[in-house]
């Protein structure tokens, strides 16, 4: 009997435990679900949240920081991980570099205000051929990228400044034309139209000299200034494409007492150019919205990134409307900036 009971004692004892550890393991299971799924649910939203790069041609610029804000706006807007980045020059070979960088640490996508659109053909290949999308602005065209974006339609752009140009110095004499660098696209696709508008609407308009880097530097364009006015006696104007040539050339002409003498037109960041627009030293100023290039690349580049495709439909809130050429978008929201109204533009 003794056994007997010993026995069932025994059973019961294992039955205890045996539910016991049932329980213990549905409890346990239940925390380690609850772990788990939190786990889940923060990689879900890190995997969810695109890292989308934008490489500038230089940092530390009116223009950039304006374009950056519209990054950074975008980011807000549609819960990415957007920022730039760029070169601390306008240098091709380092944008180069930047990007190598960013296609071995595995971004989404990459976004590019082109330094050189030759140079860069080989880089933004290889991003894309790793699956990462590309997205250029101001390089129509460019090889190597998904979507170039642009926010004016070039020809109209560069007539309108020619024209004004023209206008503001009768006509005649001499021009100089500054760009960026010899090899930033759309610049010298400007400049290309330009010369050719001068030469068949206003003959007596003569380019002084080829066109020259300097745009987006405006101490070095202060300085191309001054020289050039020393070396043409005849040269009366001043077509500047880059936002820190317009600055550069403003300097040199307060400084040598010819403001209202030469014309300086170009392109300008509304704030950074203001003084000058009142002291007349720029005669009349040329852009867009910067952070709308930055948004709009970005726009584009999630787009893509969510498996949607570019046609005809395509639009972006508030761009207004967008033509699409092959790989090119077009928006055309060029603004033109005066002594009058440089407050509107809010930058």
């Amino acid at each position: 009997m003794k056994k007997v009971l010993s026995l069932l004692v025994t059973l019961i004892m294992v039955l205890s435990l045996a539910a016991c550890s049932s329980g213990g393991n549905e409890g346990g299971g239940g925390a380690d679900s609850k772990a788990e799924g939190g786990s889940n649910e923060d990689s879900g939203d890190s995997g969810d949240q695109y890292e989308i790069a934008v490489v500038v041609k230089v940092v530390g610029i009116d223009y950039f920081s304006v374009f950056e804000e519209g990054v950074k706006k975008f980011a807000e807007d549609h819960n990415v991980n957007a920022y730039v980045t760029g070169p601390s020059t306008a240098d091709a070979a380092e944008q180069v570099n930047i990007i190598e960088d960013l296609i071995n640490s595995g971004v989404d996508a990459i976004c590019v205000v082109p330094n050189d659109a030759t140079v860069l053909e080989s880089v933004l290949q290889s991003a894309k051929d790793k699956g990462i999308v590309v997205v250029t602005t101001e390089s129509p065209g460019q090889v190597g990228a998904d979507y170039d974006v642009e926010m004016i339609i070039n020809d109209a752009f560069a007539e309108l400044v020619a024209e004004d140009a023209a206008k503001s110095c009768g006509g005649s004499g001499e021009y100089a034309l500054f760009v960026g660098s010899l090899t930033v696209p759309l610049h010298n696709a400007w400049a290309d139209h330009v010369e050719e508008y001068l030469a068949d609407k206003y003959p007596d308009m003569k380019l002084c000299t080829d066109r020259i880097a300097c745009g987006e530097d405006s101490a070095l364009a202060r300085e191309t200034t001054l020289d050039l006015l020393k070396t043409y006696d005849k040269l009366n104007c001043f077509i500047c494409f880059g936002s820190q040539g317009p600055i550069g050339a403003a300097e040199a002409l307060t400084e040598q007492k010819k403001v209202g003498e030469v014309t300086v037109v170009g392109n300008i960041i509304p704030s950074e150019g203001s003084s000058y627009l009142e002291s007349g030293a720029i005669t009349t100023g040329y852009l867009w919205n910067p952070a709308d290039s930055g948004y709009a690349s970005c726009y584009i580049a999630k787009h893509l990134l969510e498996g949607n495709k570019i046609d005809d439909s395509f639009s972006i809130e508030d761009m207004g409307d967008i033509s699409l050429e092959d790989t090119t978008l077009w928006i055309d929201n060029p603004i033109t900036i005066t002594a009058d109204n440089w407050e509107e533009f809010g930058f």
